[in-house]
């Protein structure tokens, strides 16, 4: 079965703890913002406005700032001030080489500790994300980013090594929504679906060296056809997107 949007396997930084700080819940309000594009990526920030909008002083507005600037979602400068992060190429080139390493020792590692439970659950997300590119199923606003999102974050907890699961659940993945993909090119998405099964079928047969291999090829592919969408100009969100109003000084 399908992993919802709004529970993760993983608790992920935009879901806000219950009984946080101030600053905490602010945080997790901007990281949702930032990545549902309500803050538009470049965009300035401007504290006063923010500490308007959400009702809060200026401290708990720059601790919450502080964190995002540690998570790369926000960017400060002498000259420009704070801007939401914006996705380039050279920046998607070098986070997935991360991912790389990342994925594929969570693959190895999820080869050999993934249960007949978690096998299942990660063949019925490769149904469903068949289904959907069949139109057999319904899909979602982001259903089958949803769907690929689940497969990843699952066989990255089934790693069973706390300190990678941290670094891909809580940091690389709500990074890359910076690079969501508006291009909804058929042959990319049967290409991705193959990947998932590929590495799939290494994790049935507990073989960690293909499992590895696998999912290295599957996100070395997955790079060149992000790139491939990014523009002719080389920009990371589409054209129209500069048109959004800056959230002035």
């Amino acid at each position: 079965m399908e992993l919802s949007d709004d529970a993760p396997i993983v608790t992920t930084p935009g879901v806000a703890p219950a009984g946080g700080t101030l600053a905490e819940r602010l945080f997790h309000q901007l990281f949702e913002a930032i990545l549902q594009g309500e803050l538009a990526p470049g965009s300035k920030i401007s504290e006063p406005l923010l500490a308007q909008k959400y009702s809060v002083s200026r401290g708990p507005l720059r601790e919450a700032l502080h964190r995002l600037q540690e998570r790369h979602l926000i960017t400060r400068s002498a000259n420009h001030g704070s801007r939401v992060a914006e996705a380039t190429p050279a920046s998607l080139s070098e986070l997935f080489k991360v991912r790389e390493m990342l994925e594929s020792l969570a693959a190895r590692e999820a080869a050999l500790n993934c249960t007949a439970e978690d096998l299942m659950t990660l063949q019925s997300m490769v149904d469903l994300h068949e289904a959907r590119i069949l139109g057999t199923a319904p899909e979602r606003q982001t259903g089958l980013s949803s769907v690929d999102r689940d497969f990843h974050f699952l066989i990255a907890q089934r790693s069973n090594n706390p300190f990678l699961i941290r670094l891909l659940c809580h940091e690389l993945y709500p990074l890359l929504r910076l690079y969501r993909s508006k291009y909804r090119n058929t042959d990319y998405r049967k290409r991705a679906l193959l990947e998932h099964r590929r590495i799939l079928g290494a994790l049935e047969d507990k073989d960690p060296d293909m499992a590895e291999m696998m999912m290295r090829r599957h996100i070395a592919g997955a790079r060149e056809r992000r790139l491939e969408t990014m523009g002719d100009d080389g920009s990371a969100q589409p054209k129209r997107r500069a048109k959004r109003a800056d959230v002035q000084r």
